[in-house]
């Protein structure tokens, strides 16, 4: 397989723009506030207590535990993020709080390497005897992923250490050997860290270990029920929320919690990576295609229902009670980014791109200090808060949460956003993500430096300018969006007539010379979106995109009821920039639907007024202000 390798970290930097923005955020707003948070210092949050539960196992406090059973994987993601932003900025002071942090975790790992807090300090007993619910590998899981940034990002090694430790005891627990437990992770995870750690140690039994824990997932007898006999529970019925109601070779619709899923989902593209194992690519494919082919909104959501956090049947996507967790599209992406490294699919970038844009940028607020764990994709607040089945929509950012899976999750993404940009091999680079950024690597053991400059999503050009010592023959591979129809392409000036785009990438196969310069133009047209008409709630309605961007119209340019809206087809949009949300904003004209008169029915037909609508990128909504929003708009 002639598989793509990521681009360290360290070998690209972003420069200036949008991407660079946000991850200039985190060092310097984020993590700092969820540092707080994590220390209960947020005033009117949730208490996470996650740190002060590492003082009491640690010995160094004492009192009970507080939070959730995986509690402890807040501070993991907050570790990782550290790790990802000291990648890129520096912070003597901010290291000296993470190795802190490192030291006391591993002054709470037990002797044998056991590293939990919950079962250290409730339940010491009762360890590994409820995988079903309880998140022991989840946090583990975690943990890894945490050492292994750190380690990349400072060349320290104390946590890593520790969780080799934590490892090995998990690997004496579990595996195919007769005395040992044939049990997998409730909540998926390990195993994609498990194949990151065997990255860095080349130890084997690692990637044996996550092959174990996929292969074993719905085997029977099932371990779940087993384990729910012997400490006295009743079994599910079914086994679709956490994946586990058939072996991973045979599913092939997305199905139960949707952030389980895709993480799971992500593992298996990573073991496609590492064993070439074509069955099981053809698994990841049609879990792929199901997923964001038929159960994917338009803002690159997953996972449609709040009861489960879960995927429900094809074309179920309502927009009001729209559960679409944050981490769900952070688990989307991570599917997206190790399906790219398999083949570079022009849909895997997509969908990379609408995740990321839309789905994830809305669960944080443009501070970085409030955040969206449900991303519904229609708000009316008075509805939203009064009815039961809308209890999970909140109708403004919060500040914190007693489940903060979400916040920490897009901080370590938006951190390490960069390894996302570029793939390569020994004769191809392949270009993902647009961004102003800086490539240095090696290609044909020569080095090549390649800068991207671009005003991306706002603006639609992007330069490729290249530096190298000598000349170098190889493929340059650029994503063309889908939604580009007219892609304009040159290379030192001159146009490259009729490009090839093939699956959605255009190869520039040449001999490269110190210099040598690249422009695209991708033509950000105003596109109207329609859904499939087997998607209920939006039929008769339009959606409007204006490259990766999807939009909303928000009451506070709209005013209130929006959906006596309508969108005339001929209406045509203006481009204004808008200083507030620092990006551009459709500004065009429809009608509202007269609602003075307030019987509840009536025969004759409503009057229209013609009224001016100003649309905004949905992930910006809830930034001026709380009150009603809409993504799907009457189309009239």
């Amino acid at each position: 397989m002639d598989k793509r390798i990521t681009v360290p970290c360290t070998k690209v930097r972003l420069k200036d723009g949008f991407l660079a923005e946000k991850a200039r955020l985190i060092p310097e707003k984020v993590i700092p506030y969820q540092w707080s948070a994590l220390n209960n210092e947020i005033k009117d949050a949730e208490p996470s207590n996650a740190i002060e539960n590492f003082r009491i196992a640690a010995g160094e406090s004492s009192g009970d535990f507080k939070g959730m059973v995986f509690q402890d994987s807040d501070l993991a993601k907050w570790l990782e993020t550290v790790a990802f932003s000291l990648m890129t900025y520096p912070d003597e002071e901010l290291e000296a709080r993470a190795d802190e942090m490192i030291a006391l975790v591993a002054k709470a790992q037990q002797p044998n390497g056991y590293l939990n807090t919950f079962y250290t300090i409730v339940e010491p007993n009762k360890r590994w005897t409820n995988l079903r619910d309880n998140h022991e590998l989840y946090c583990a899981g975690h943990f890894i992923e945490a050492a292994v940034a750190y380690y990349e990002a400072t060349g320290k090694d104390e946590l890593l250490q520790v969780i080799c430790r934590f490892v090995d005891h998990i690997d004496d627990i579990f595996g195919p050997e007769d005395h040992k437990k044939k049990g997998y992770p409730g909540h998926q995870g390990i195993e994609l860290a498990l194949i990151k750690l065997y990255k860095v140690t080349n130890e084997k039994r690692h990637l044996d270990l996550a092959k174990f824990f996929v292969e074993e997932r719905g085997q029977q007898p099932h371990y779940f029920t087993t384990e729910a006999l012997e400490r006295g529970d009743k079994p599910w019925d079914n086994y679709t929320y956490n994946q586990s109601h058939v072996p991973a070779r045979e599913q092939a619709v997305a199905e139960g919690h949707s952030v389980r899923a895709a993480y799971f989902y992500s593992s298996l593209a990573d073991l496609v990576l590492e064993t070439d194992d074509q069955e099981l690519l053809e698994v990841c494919e049609k879990l792929w295609d199901n997923t964001v082919n038929r159960q994917m909104y338009i803002t690159g959501a997953i996972g449609s229902q709040e009861f489960g956090e879960r995927f429900t049947i094809d074309y179920d996507l309502p927009n009001d009670v729209a559960y679409a967790e944050t981490c769900a599209s952070i688990a989307l992406i991570f599917w997206a980014h190790r399906m790219l490294q398999i083949e570079a699919k022009g849909e895997y970038g997509d969908v990379l791109e609408r995740a990321l844009y839309n789905g994830v940028l809305s669960g944080m607020s443009q501070e970085g200090d409030r955040f969206f764990y449900v991303n519904p994709l229609e708000v009316y607040p008075d509805v939203a808060n009064y009815r039961h089945d809308h209890r999970h929509v909140k109708t403004t950012r919060q500040e914190w949460f007693g489940c903060a899976c979400c916040p920490p999750n897009i901080s370590r993404l938006l951190a390490s956003i960069h390894r996302y940009v570029y793939t390569q091999n020994e004769d191809n680079i392949y270009v993902h993500l647009f961004t102003d950024s800086e490539l240095d690597t090696e290609i044909q053991q020569t080095r090549l430096k390649m800068r991207q400059e671009t005003a991306y999503p706002r603006g639609e050009e992007i330069k490729f300018s290249l530096q190298t010592d000598s000349s170098l023959s190889f493929s340059l591979n650029i994503r063309i969006p889908q939604w580009c129809e007219t892609p304009v392409i040159r290379i030192n000036g001159k146009d490259v007539v009729a490009p090839e785009i093939i699956q959605g990438y255009v190869t520039l196969t040449r001999l490269w010379s110190d210099s040598d310069e690249v422009e695209l133009i991708l033509p950000m047209e105003v596109q109207r979106v329609w859904a499939n008409p087997k998607v209920r709630e939006n039929r008769g309605k339009v959606a409007l995109q204006r490259g990766p961007i999807v939009y909303c119209l928000e009451e506070v340019d709209n005013g209130t009821n929006l959906a006596s809206l309508y969108l005339p087809e001929e209406t045509e949009f203006a481009i204004e920039y808008d200083e507030h949300i620092q990006m551009p904003v459709l500004v065009g004209s429809g009608y509202r639907v007269d609602g003075s008169d307030e019987s509840l029915y009536r025969t004759s037909k409503f009057v229209t007024e013609l009224v001016q609508i100003r649309a905004i990128p949905y992930f910006a909504w809830n930034n001026r202000g709380d009150g009603e929003m809409v993504v799907w708009i009457n189309n009239g």
